[in-house]
């Protein structure tokens, strides 16, 4: 555990930069600046998906890894996650597990339902036109990132994934 500690410790202070929202005097991470990491790719598949054989990550991310990833965004980036609902985030894969994410440390943040709201249906549009051969999975990363880091371009994402129905 502390070896994933000092590996997620690292990768934030090496690549991450966020952006505070806030709830009253509580903030919380709400979007990363474009130049952060852009996730991790699955490297450790158990199986291959989609025309272009993308590997695929079950998800594996344990109770007290997501306490910690929410407990090191609060303790080193000043951010109040844990005072705030449990039911308003969930422990997020950047890179969405259904388009070629990892279960790393690198690739797992406390996102805000704000922001899932408009995410989890882009992911799930992305996968089904993955499924379809309509996407490659660079514009599939590509698409879902810009939604997560400008939740202005959201919508019209989401209406340009539909026309490729």
């Amino acid at each position: 555990m502390l070896k994933h500690l000092l590996s997620f410790s690292f990768v934030l202070s090496l690549s991450l930069t966020i952006y505070a929202g806030e709830i009253g005097k509580f903030t919380f991470p709400d979007k990363k600046k474009k130049k952060m990491t852009p996730g991790v790719l699955c490297a450790h598949p158990s199986s291959y998906r989609y025309e272009e054989k993308i590997p695929y990550c079950e998800r594996a991310v344990s109770a007290s890894m997501k306490k910690t990833i929410i407990a090191t965004y609060d303790n080193q980036l000043g951010f109040t996650i844990q005072k705030l609902p449990r039911g308003d985030f969930k422990i997020d894969h950047l890179i969405p597990l259904s388009i070629g994410g990892a279960n790393e440390i690198g690739n797992l943040w406390p996102q805000h339902k704000s922001i899932y709201a408009y995410s989890d249906k882009i992911e799930s549009d992305l996968s089904n036109l993955m499924v379809k051969g309509r996407i490659k999975q660079a514009q599939a990363i590509e698409a879902i990132l810009s939604c997560k880091l400008h939740l202005e371009k959201c919508e019209q994402i989401q209406a340009d994934l539909q026309k490729l129905y």
